[in-house]
């Protein structure tokens, strides 16, 4: 299994696919990795020669942030957004929607399951 950026790829995808499995790379930063090395797309990761890992791997670790680099970004974005009290680190705080989606009824994902909450009861005469 070929190893890029600290990432174990599938190696029987096609390299197109399997480079996907790095977090911060997606299809488009892919094929252009492919393009700048001059790798087939089409060609499996496991056919791949360690010359050509090697070439994709310093393409990656040279010019891209990717993985943990990557997540510890967003996570520092994220935390500067919630102290500095801003209406989408407070979206961030409350766990709610952050890029002004509705959250009167839907938002389920982001809100986590229902907390029903009792209703008033009836005077009873």
């Amino acid at each position: 299994m070929p190893r890029i950026a600290g990432v174990d790829i599938p190696d029987r995808k096609k390299i197109l696919f399997s480079l996907q499995y790095v977090h911060g790379i997606g299809p488009k930063v892919a094929a252009d990795i492919l393009s700048r090395t001059g790798i087939d797309p089409d060609r499996r990761a496991n056919e791949l020669t360690d010359d050509e890992v090697t070439n994709i791997a310093s393409l990656i670790d040279d010019e891209m942030v990717v993985e943990g680099a990557l997540r510890r970004q967003v996570a520092q974005s994220i935390q500067r957004l919630r102290e500095i009290n801003c209406w989408r680190g407070d979206r961030h705080k409350k766990g709610l929607p952050v890029r002004g989606q509705s959250s009167k009824t839907n938002a389920r994902t982001r809100k986590g399951k229902k907390k029903t909450v009792a209703g008033k009861k009836a005077v009873g005469k």
